[in-house]
């Protein structure tokens, strides 16, 4: 694994050298923009609009925008010293039942492996949490910024999720969704469909089973063009029609359901 990170994780008097690497990466196809007559990269530049001149590296200067159109100049060696001391552990504050934590505070995600001869306080944590069912608050530096962190134990391996501050998340938009269907009533007859529909679409969840369609599909177009071969567009999809029957419709979804079940069952009998 390549370590982006070298420390500590402490808990107590317990100390166990880790390596910490990124545990997610995109693989959707990247894109230049290119200058269509020669297919040259583009270059960009730091340009003043005003004076209509490039501008070099040493003449530029972070702002913060204080209002619109004001801002406050703001030098490296003052954010300098508001800069997080750099250490070299994740200390554990506390923890937590994890169902406690909900995935809207979930930023990114990064793999803690031992390091040489620290296999079995490793070994030790994962399986405390894994008994326990219990994850770990803590905090730690990455990159000049301080984050909160989630440590878990998936699949017997360490993972450090880095955490938004409550003051990251939007629950400004959450209140005025939650105000929109203040006062909604369900009617019985509904939620007893629904319950049924939950139900027999429930399974366990097995992260292969999905595959990133539109992604397939474009890379199968790129590799077709970078061959000379012809491309065939894929078939537009419709757009779902407004639900008028909601009884009507969950009838019809439940039907589909059991069916699709039924056939897999089916399926995976022959």
């Amino acid at each position: 694994m390549r370590a982006i990170w070298k420390g500590f994780v402490s808990f107590g008097l317990v100390t166990i050298p880790v390596n910490v690497g990124i545990a997610q990466d995109r693989k959707d196809p990247s894109f230049r923009t290119l200058v269509r007559e020669t297919n040259r990269p583009v270059k960009q530049k730091r340009w003043d609009p005003d004076r209509d001149v490039e501008v070099q590296p040493e003449d530029t200067v972070k702002g913060w925008e204080a209002g619109k159109g004001r801002y406050v100049l703001v030098e490296e060696e003052e954010l300098a010293r508001f800069a997080p001391r750099q250490e070299k552990t994740v200390q554990i504050l506390q923890f937590v039942e994890l169902p406690e934590v909900d995935p809207v505070f979930f930023e990114k995600a990064y793999w803690l492996e031992p390091q040489d001869r620290a296999e079995r306080p490793y070994a030790l944590l994962v399986a405390a949490l894994e008994r326990t069912g219990r994850a770990a608050i803590g905090r730690f530096v990455l990159s000049t910024k301080e984050h909160l962190v989630l440590l878990r134990a998936v699949d017997g391996v360490l993972t450090l999720q880095t955490l938004y501050y409550p003051e990251d998340v939007r629950t400004d938009v959450q209140a005025e969704i939650r105000g929109r269907i203040e006062g909604v009533e369900v009617a019985q007859a509904e939620l007893d469909i629904a319950e049924q529909l939950v139900t027999g679409m429930t399974r366990a969840f097995d992260a292969s089973e999905y595959v990133n369609e539109t992604r397939r599909a474009l890379l199968e177009m790129l590799e077709a063009k970078a061959e000379g071969q012809d491309v065939v567009a894929p078939e537009a999809q419709a757009e779902p029609a407004p639900v008028v029957d909601l009884m009507a419709a969950l009838k019809a979804s439940l039907a589909a359901a059991q069916a699709s079940e039924g056939a897999e069952q089916e399926r995976k009998a022959s």
